[in-house]
């Protein structure tokens, strides 16, 4: 198993989980799989254990190896932004719940959704899960000035537009018989339902500490405990672990590449 997830809960006010790396080599895989533009061939393998006989395509490392660097400035937090929100996709796949999960943005500081998730229950749509993923260092000031005012934003329908055609453009590529029901349901705020997901340290590694992470959830999302989501994943030096994975992930590529070319 790449990602092992624990419950977590607050009382009526949010639940979700805290996320551990439980094989560093397997997650640099599916970085790698992810950054060549394989995102559907790292589901396959996520929910089919084993299934790692398909190659890669015959170009794309270059850009792939961009995505594993860092930018222009010699910033890590825009490369390790897009790693973190692969890892966040690759737990919303472990988690397990029926649907769709939007695959990750193929480019640094994309603008917009993190992440996008529709779900159903046995006749139709159950939610359209709205998730923020940050890659920070200080997770509380992400969580109240960030991520906070954007859940406001769509609450409010400030932003149904950007929803809407997130909805309709992954509805569409899965093949969807009737996407434009869901976009027409989602515009109904009962439909909708919000994931926070931060990087931690041990500031917030603790029941304690969690609560006072995402206090005020419920001030920006009302309703019911379902619609907050609280996701966390404790890292202790962040810069440099993310940092070794992309070397990792980088190294998987080479490989890769260097095998296609004998």
């Amino acid at each position: 198993m790449v990602i092992a997830l624990t419950p977590i809960r607050e009382g009526d006010l949010w639940s979700g989980s805290t996320w551990t790396v439980e094989d560093e080599n397997a997650l640099a895989g599916l970085l790698a799989r992810v950054a060549i533009g394989q995102a559907r061939v790292a589901e396959r393998i996520l929910h089919e254990d084993g299934l790692v006989d398909i190659n890669y395509p015959m170009g794309g490392y270059e850009s792939a190896r961009n995505l594993l660097k860092l930018g222009p400035s010699g910033d890590p937090a825009h490369r390790d932004g897009w790693m973190f929100q692969v890892i966040s996709w690759i737990a919303a796949h472990r988690a397990g719940r029926p649907g769709m999960i939007r695959s990750p943005h193929m480019r640094h500081a994309d603008k917009g959704l993190d992440g996008l998730l529709v779900e159903f229950d046995d006749t139709e749509i159950a939610r359209v899960v709205i998730s923020e993923e940050k890659a920070t260092g200080n997770a509380r000031t992400m969580v109240r000035d960030r991520v906070w005012p954007e859940f406001q934003d769509f609450e409010t329908g400030r932003r149904d537009a950007e929803l809407v055609d997130g909805v309709s453009t992954l509805l569409a590529g899965a093949g969807h018989p009737n996407p434009d029901a869901v976009v027409a349901a989602i515009l109904w705020t009962e439909k909708r339902a919000y994931r926070v997901a931060v990087t931690i340290d041990d500031t917030h590694a603790s029941e304690k500490g969690l609560k006072a992470l995402y206090k005020g959830y419920e001030a920006a999302v009302s309703g019911a405990i379902d619609r907050r989501r609280a996701e966390a994943f404790q890292v202790q030096s962040l810069r440099p672990w993310f940092e070794n994975i992309a070397v990792r992930a980088t190294a998987i590529i080479d490989a890769e590449e260097a095998a296609i070319n004998v």
